[in-house]
């Protein structure tokens, strides 16, 4: 089977995702907040596989989902609040906190591109503002859940210093409405920059698709 330049590029990607994933798992600062900060990537990254077939997506939404995926088994590996780099950055700028968390949330604001790419391919809704307001909401919908199932697990585990680690609040009442504020600044950003990027290689996704579907028939 010969493979095109974008799947090439797709297995690497996945190959550096595995990479990743594997050095999370080993030696973590724990174990259970371990499983709870990246089972959200690993069932994404099964979602991915399964569909691959089905829905290639483009190039850039897998790279967003790549970057995401790594981001989760870093946080996961030290935790949030107390990954390396931003506590240096702390250190070095005076802050209160360590802030990969807010960093993680405005990335997460990527995900409205493949948000985005699903409802061009997969629903009747087309370029213009209802697509970019629709995409914004189901982007914060998607924080706003992540923000529930944390507060859901302080009530379920009664508290406790892995709960702490998952919040990772470290001392902000305020910390779900920083998160989902980011994740929304950083989707309305995402939407803005690479739009048009995102349009391109999805064209170039959809010709690729209708010749495979024109050389099957044939």
């Amino acid at each position: 089977m010969i493979r095109d330049k974008s799947t090439t590029i797709h297995l690497c990607l996945l190959l550096v995702v595995t990479a990743v994933f594997i050095w999370s798992v080993i030696n973590p600062a724990g174990y259970l907040n371990w499983a709870l900060e990246v089972s959200p990537a690993i069932v994404g990254l099964i979602i991915v596989i399964a569909t691959y077939s089905k829905l290639r997506l483009t190039t850039l939404s897998y790279i967003i989902i790549a970057i995401l995926m790594i981001l989760m088994f870093v946080g996961g590996h030290y935790t949030y609040s107390k990954v390396p780099l931003f506590n240096w950055i702390k250190d070095v700028l005076n802050l209160n906190r360590n802030d990969y968390d807010r960093f993680g949330h405005f990335l997460k604001g990527l995900f409205a591109i493949v948000i985005r790419e699903i409802l061009l391919r997969k629903t009747p809704i087309t370029k213009g503002p209802w697509l970019f307001s629709i995409t914004i909401s189901i982007a914060l919908a998607i924080a706003s859940l992540y923000e529930i199932i944390e507060w859901l697990s302080t009530k379920i585990t009664k508290g406790g210093k892995v709960v702490k680690n998952f919040l990772g609040m470290q001392g902000d009442i305020w910390d779900a409405q920083w998160d989902m504020s980011f994740a929304l600044v950083g989707s309305i950003l995402a939407l803005l920059f690479f739009s048009k990027l995102h349009n391109q290689l999805l064209k170039k996704e959809l010709i690729r698709e209708s010749r495979k579907s024109q050389s099957k028939s044939d």
